[in-house]
């Protein structure tokens, strides 16, 4: 049987229940970095008298997922296995897609746990989400990947979160302001930590105080969604493709719709 359990992601108290008691009944965990993994089970037994006892830590990152699985027989999960990400909810932002693909195929039984997840309590935060959202995770590091990528969030007709690094959450922050400086923003850092700060406003408003901010920790954005987008009948990338008009036309709308650079999408559409 294979368990993929939710960790905190910053009180320990969060930790479920019924994640204990799981816990309790594998021999073997997978996981991220099994420091972490060694370091939370300890501290689990010391704070709730747990009691949990786990005879093998596997290594199992973004780096070497794939290649674990594509040893893996299905005799492997007779004893009961966890996967644990560093923190929050296997497979958002995190490994364990490889190995949920892995026991639909063959036929595993698994559970996931319910648990900790960073971007849902940053949603819900925000008091931007009344139906719809949509979940970006990282965005790319730098260059136009990432412009692109900045530029997808702002065009969505649902808020959008972003998780974001303390090396980056100013830039980003600042980026979003340059675009659209009355975007309402809503960031958090360092949930259900004890030094975790929550900034809401314009994107100009959000930036002005992180200058004079702590912004050590990780973070999590929530976009408000663009209401022009949202109001507006929306225009398919198939419907610009299907005009009659010239490339280069074509492909500055279609540049506007997906963010993409005028460049590329002039590439695609003449080669």
């Amino acid at each position: 049987m294979l368990y993929f359990i939710p960790t905190p992601i910053g009180n320990l108290a969060d930790i479920s229940l019924r994640a204990l008691s799981t816990l309790k009944e594998c021999s073997v965990i997978l996981c991220e970095d099994t420091r972490i993994s060694k370091s939370l089970i300890t501290l689990l037994n010391q704070r709730f008298d747990a009691r949990i006892n786990i005879d093998k830590f596997i290594s199992v990152h973004s780096h070497n997922e794939a290649e674990f699985v594509s040893n893996l027989t299905p005799s492997f999960f007779d004893k009961n296995v966890a996967y644990l990400s560093d923190a929050g909810m296997p497979g958002i932002s995190d490994p364990g897609a490889g190995l949920v693909k892995y026991a639909l195929k063959n036929g595993i039984e698994f559970e996931v746990l319910a648990g900790a997840n960073a971007a849902l309590i940053a949603l819900v935060s925000s008091g931007f989400c009344e139906k719809e959202f949509v979940f970006l995770g990282f965005l790319p590091n730098t260059g136009t990947q990432r412009k692109e990528a900045l530029q997808n969030a702002l065009n969505q007709p649902y808020p959008a979160i972003i998780y974001e690094s303390p090396r980056r959450i100013v830039p980003l922050i600042s980026n979003i302001a340059q675009i659209d400086p009355s975007r309402e923003i809503f960031a958090i850092k360092e949930i259900s930590k004890k030094f975790q700060n929550k900034f809401f406003g314009s994107a100009q408003t959000v930036l002005d105080k992180l200058e004079n901010a702590n912004i050590d920790g990780e973070w999590c954005v929530v976009l408000g969604a663009n209401e022009l987008a949202k109001n507006t009948e929306r225009i398919s990338i198939d419907d610009i493709k299907s005009l009659d008009i010239a490339p280069k036309q074509k492909a500055k709308l279609l540049s506007k719709l997906t963010g993409k650079s005028v460049k590329s999408v002039y590439a695609e559409l003449t080669t």
